[in-house]
């Protein structure tokens, strides 16, 4: 067989056959995704759907199927932008054929993602949420009863530095060259360099940014708040209420990022009920397990006389010697919150917190790590509550696979070999481990055994009987040894 060459540049072929054009054997798990869709009938009923968005006549668009299976791509691939998802889904053959594509047909591009995206109400995203709760419900992956509620935040497409005042619109630089025009660290017509502001700045005292004070022209709907790794941003807040049975999440609610986390604890709660009712469950929610940073008075007190909900929501720790005033309370507050203390402090409380801890957790770093929703390329809070819910959809699904095929990603059998290769290392170290302990215990039990009389009088019968059982010599010098008939 002769060397073959790249050719620099490569005359294209005036007609191709389709028989010529490559074609992929498909991915085993978007196989299974699209099987599971199919038998649901998904394509079907989010196209009548999304019907009243459409005309009725013209050219015809992307379908619906195709828009939200390339959003479900950007959570399994980990891509958090329209451009990686368009560029991932016009790559990969696999994924071709997982959106349905033909051999000549172009993949979507990003515009066409923005404009669908822009079509269709938030209400059209959460009727498809809805529909696969109800999918879950189906396969008995809901329990419902018990659900954990924690928040993350989500950092926003707009930068600090852009953020300008709300009085008077006076940008960053310009606010701080006021100060220093203040403190006389400038002339009044001098104009300070970038170093110079940034110096100025992190040296002086008092230095607080409030968003009664500042917004962001590029993104009003985002907050200044703190992120998980201490840095300050513009962000949103995502909240989870986490079925703790099944590890479904039944809400997925953003809000803006100065919200308290106990002013929109029952927000969420009521609308993960919905989601629940809306999927044709009967189930009604029970026990709310939540952290400190949900705790408050009225809000407990509300759940405990407006709802039936039981709360287990630990109390933040307070100073010593403090006590709880009750006297300008209503009546009903003091009750409800030690009632929530009673329940917290039980061995059924501490194991919920335990729970929530672990699997709400976990569903955080599947949205936002894994599934690239911790920072969002889009602006305006209804756009990011529409690619949230997505992606906390998409998160059942995975979790609907996992109960059915054993796999939950696209990764799902690279991980089961880490695994596997890795319970091999631990088995083997831990037989080491328990070979060094027989080691140091064996001696110690068997002294009879090992004692040098005892290994004397084993060995002297052997050694005699081959002395016994030696023959003379041979002419060679060597021994041979008698076989017993």
């Amino acid at each position: 067989m002769a060397l073959g060459r790249r050719s620099e540049e490569r005359q294209a072929e005036f007609w191709v056959a389709t028989r010529d054009l490559p074609v992929s054997v498909g991915h085993v798990f978007y196989e299974k995704l699209n099987g599971l869709l199919a038998e649901a009938g998904f394509d079907v009923w989010v196209e009548e759907l999304c019907a009243p968005f459409y005309a009725k006549a013209g050219r015809p668009g992307i379908p619906p199927g195709v828009y939200f299976r390339m959003l479900m791509v950007g959570y399994f691939e980990g891509i958090n932008s329209q451009r990686g998802m368009a560029w991932r889904c016009s790559d990969s053959l696999s994924l071709r054929k997982f959106l349905g594509l033909r051999s000549t047909e172009e993949s979507p591009d990003h515009s066409s993602l923005s404009v669908i995206r822009g079509r269709l109400p938030l209400d059209v995203h959460h009727a498809v949420f809805v529909w696969v709760l109800k999918v879950a419900q189906e396969k008995g992956l809901i329990d419902g009863q018990t659900v954990g509620v924690d928040s993350t935040t989500l950092e926003a497409n707009a930068a600090m530095k852009s953020i300008v005042r709300r009085d008077t619109g006076e940008g960053w630089q310009a606010f701080v060259t006021g100060l220093m025009r203040e403190a006389g660290a400038v002339g009044p017509e001098e104009q300070p360099t970038v170093e110079e502001l940034k110096r100025f700045d992190k040296a002086r005292k008092g230095k607080k940014v409030s968003n009664d004070d500042w917004e962001s022209p590029s993104d009003p709907d985002s907050r200044i708040a703190r992120m998980k790794d201490g840095t300050t941003h513009l962000a949103y807040k995502a909240e989870h209420a986490l079925d703790l049975t099944t590890e479904m999440i039944l809400s997925a609610e953003v809000y803006v990022a100065d919200r308290g986390d106990a002013h929109t604890l029952e927000d969420t709660v009521q609308s993960a009920q919905s989601n629940l009712l809306e999927s044709g469950s009967k189930v009604w929610i029970e026990d709310v397990a939540a952290d400190k940073g949900y705790h408050s008075t009225e809000t407990i007190a509300t759940l405990a006389t407006k709802t039936p909900y039981r709360t287990y929501i630990p109390e933040p720790r307070r100073k010593a010697g403090q006590t709880r005033v009750w006297l300008d309370k209503p009546a009903g507050h003091r009750a409800a919150v030690y009632a929530n203390r009673r329940r917290t402090r039980g061995a059924r409380g501490k194991r919920l917190q335990r729970l929530r801890s672990e699997r709400v957790e976990r569903s955080f770093a599947h949205v936002c790590e894994t599934g690239g929703a911790r920072r969002t390329c889009l602006r305006g809070i209804e756009n990011v509550r529409k690619r949230y819910v997505i992606s906390a959809l998409t998160h059942n699904l995975g979790r609907i696979m996992r109960a059915l095929f054993g796999i939950g990603t696209p990764r799902g059998l690279q991980k089961a070999a880490e695994e596997l290769a890795a319970f091999l290392h631990g088995l083997y170290f831990a037989l080491l481990a328990i070979q060094s302990v027989l080691r140091r215990v064996w001696p110690a039990t068997n002294v009879f055994r090992s004692s040098p009389t005892t290994v004397r009088a084993t060995r002297c019968p052997a050694a005699a009987w081959r002395r016994e059982c030696r023959t003379p010599p041979f002419s060679t010098g060597c021994y041979a040894l008698c076989r017993r008939g």
